[in-house]
């Protein structure tokens, strides 16, 4: 069974320097609680392109994520390839903050956890994480363009 859930942030960088922090791996650790990023095969201070795999490390977790798609300064979609989850398809949508500047950040996921009867659980905990993702994705971005 899938599970879903959506956190919105706003930030007041314009979409373009949001989007630019997505797309540099090595900007994730200044903004999330990753404690670092790569890409493999590259560099993660290029920007990076759909089919790239990110790989995150957290402590003693490392997680890998494959870019599946990419709409400048709209839309960042991310497979998440391994871990408690299935499946696992989380989506970044970049929209322009009517009249007053700035961007509203929704970040959502859909996954299946492998593990029956812990979606509830992983529902909770990524709600909590990746609320605290955009907040600081959108803190960053303000801050690198002001």
């Amino acid at each position: 069974m899938p599970y879903s859930f959506a956190v919105t942030a706003r930030s007041q960088a314009a979409p373009d320097a949001v989007f630019a922090a997505l797309t540099h791996a090595a900007t994730w650790p200044s903004w999330s609680p990753i404690d670092s990023a790569d890409v493999e095969g590259g560099d993660p201070a290029a920007r990076q392109r759909a089919g790239d795999t990110r790989v995150f490390r957290t402590g003693r977790n490392v997680s890998r994520e494959r870019i599946v798609e990419l709409v400048p300064d709209r839309r960042f979609v991310y497979d998440n390839l391994g871990g408690p989850f299935r499946s696992y398809r989380g989506t970044i949508e970049l929209a322009p903050t009517a009249g007053v500047g700035g961007t509203d950040i929704t970040w959502s996921a859909v996954f299946e956890p492998k593990l029956p009867l812990s979606g509830g659980f992983w529902r909770w905990y990524l709600t909590r994480f990746l609320r605290g993702m955009a907040d600081g994705l959108a803190t960053y971005a303000a801050r690198t363009t002001s």
